[in-house]
């Protein structure tokens, strides 16, 4: 945390010396009314008569050390505001930072809904720690120190009766904070659940609204709700009881200085208006020390959503930059590599879950400029093999290798620069048609958005838009079709012009003559690019150079579609399913 603050060291104590300046102001307050009260109207030095003049000198020195008080407390809520905000900014920025660097497992690990909560919740109750230390901290401090020492200043005797007081607010303030402090973690957990359910319920809407689900998902954020509002109500029902006690201590102590100031006035030892002055004291002082009790809660929150914080903070990613530094080099053989891919005896299991192995013993080699088609059944493995090549995953055994190196050498955003990737399910941002394909390459000019965009099929539907390219993409594409979005998304991989192009299942929604011309577009545009094509239709398929047939995690066959049609048995069982007449997309 203090890597955080001490660029802000300087806000962080300007903001004490102007409280301790309100706060002194404060303090003279009640002396002055004190004076009122003695001198300007019971007269006590002037044989009882009193004197209008002093309650009206007093009164404006009263105002004046009103405005001097409040300028102070205005000037250090604005430095406080500024370090805590300025702190709160620099931790989400890196701990927003840190969730781009984390692996998909790890992401997995810690929940979407969780995740947000840090970023967003829990920070800002660091945040309000962080202004409660520097402003409510020093405040009540300093009205405990000088109020014990006005009071003492006045009569040994109102001192004694505060400090007498001390210990039962203490054992009270203890007592209930370690009973609620537990729950703090609880109730951060409870709100990531909240959080989970509607960003689920909002991102899969469409689901929930065809299944007629409404019912059912309102009843489980209902019941996620009311984890959160028990737990909440448990810790303020704690804290509920702490105030009346506290209260009770403090009206005890008011009555114990009422009584000894009686005594004390008839013995002439202090005045009404010390009384009168010394209960004023008594109530900053027994108040400052109930605020410190909401100061320590806080900060109790603050810390348990600090430490939650920190969880990710010192995550470090599972995959990390390679050791190894890793260039293109100038040499023939870097040359002829140059999209190159190669898996040697790979094999995979997801990292947390029942260890069985999802890919076994794959062994694959892809020639630069070469198209390569995987097809297999549902769950054979074919999408977890070329997560394996950007390195979203790392293998469990064998080796993965890109341009002839090892994936593992690299830096992960050198490799990842190397190819480009469109997914079945398209992900595309709140922004214009043309910002969405230019994500790919931001220095790319309008007229390689175009190309792109021609090549993916895109452009048709795009002019067909009053707007054009500046058309805006609602939330998550949900103002385009499916097959309007894996266009774009495609448009997207091409304008980045890498050395390897994946295309995971990414013209599902095309109907099979735009798929043809996509196709074609790739062949003769993109020939020069590596690419790794995986579809469910052996019609997306036959065209390329060659088909790497995947069955329960091993490739069983890998060669061009006439070949397989002689000798892949697996590969003629899906052919006489899906094209019993059916005709080459590519035309040929």
């Amino acid at each position: 945390m203090w890597k955080y603050l001490k660029k802000y060291m300087l806000f962080a104590c300007l903001a004490p010396v102007f409280m301790i300046g309100e706060v002194a102001m404060d303090l003279i307050q009640p002396d002055f009314m004190a004076t009122i009260v003695d001198e300007g109207v019971l007269g006590l030095s002037n044989g009882g008569v009193g004197d209008l003049n002093i309650v009206i000198t007093t009164g404006l020195k009263m105002i004046l050390c009103v405005v001097i008080g409040g300028s102070c407390g205005v000037l250090c809520g604005v430095f406080s505001n500024m370090c805590a905000q300025n702190f709160g900014n620099d931790l989400r920025k890196d701990t927003f930072r840190r969730i781009m660097s984390l692996s998909f497992e790890q992401t997995d690990q810690f929940s979407t809904g969780s995740l947000v909560t840090r970023t967003t919740n829990d920070i800002t109750q660091v945040q309000n720690m962080i202004q409660q230390c520097i402003r409510g901290f020093i405040r009540q401090m300093v009205f405990m120190i000088g109020g014990i020492y006005c009071m003492v200043s006045m009569d040994i005797s109102f001192g004694v009766i505060a400090i007498c007081a001390f210990p039962f607010l203490i054992v009270c303030i203890v007592f209930f904070l370690s009973k609620v402090t537990p729950f703090f973690s609880i109730l951060q957990e409870k709100l990531d659940r909240v959080n989970s359910v509607m960003q689920e319920n909002v991102a899969g809407t469409r689901v929930v609204k065809a299944y007629v689900r409404e019912d059912y998902e309102k009843e489980r954020f209902g019941k996620a709700n009311k984890d959160l509002v028990d737990t909440q109500l448990h810790i303020l029902l704690l804290m509920s009881y702490m105030t009346p006690i506290m209260n009770i201590v403090l009206n005890v102590a008011v009555v114990a200085v009422i009584y000894v100031g009686g005594i004390r006035v008839q013995t002439a030892g202090v005045t009404p208006g010390n009384v009168m002055a010394a209960i004023t004291y008594l109530s900053y002082i027994l108040n400052g020390v109930m605020m410190f009790a909401m100061i320590f809660q806080t900060i109790s929150r603050g810390m348990a959503s600090y430490r939650r914080i920190e969880e990710v903070l010192t995550c470090e990613p599972v995959i990390a930059d390679g050791s190894a530094a890793v260039s293109d080099g100038n040499s023939a053989a870097a040359a002829s590599d140059k999209g190159r891919v190669a898996l040697r005896h790979v094999s995979f299991a997801y990292p947390g879950g029942s260890g069985e192995q999802v890919l076994t013993d794959v062994n694959l080699e892809i020639e630069p400029g070469e198209t390569v088609a995987l097809l297999g059944a549902t769950g054979s493995g074919k999408t977890s093999l070329v997560s394996l090549i950007p390195r979203f995953y790392d293998a469990t055994e064998g080796e993965v290798f890109v341009d002839g190196v090892n994936v593992k050498d690299y830096k992960v955003s050198d490799l990842r620069d190397k190819i480009a990737i469109a997914l079945q399910k398209s992900e595309l941002f709140s922004k214009t048609i043309r910002e969405n394909i230019k994500w790919g390459n931001p220095e790319a000019t309008d007229e390689q958005v175009l190309a792109a965009a021609e090549a993916a099929q895109a452009t048709e539907f795009i002019f067909s838009k009053p707007e054009g390219l500046d058309t805006m993409v609602a939330e998550k594409g949900m103002s385009l079709s499916g097959g309007q979005k894996q266009r774009l998304s495609i448009s997207r991989a091409l304008l980045k012009d890498a050395e390897i192009l994946i295309l995971d299942d990414s013209t599902s929604a095309l109907d099979l003559k735009t798929e043809a011309k996509l196709y074609e577009a790739l062949r003769t545009t993109y020939r020069h690019v590596t690419k790794i094509i995986i579809a469910q239709r052996i019609a997306s398929v036959r065209g390329a150079d060659r088909i790497a047939v995947i069955d329960n995690g091993r490739i069983v066959a890998c060669a061009p579609h006439e070949e397989l049609m002689r000798s892949c048995e697996i590969y003629q069982d899906i052919y006489r399913s899906q094209l019993k007449e059916g005709g080459d997309i590519y035309g040929e």
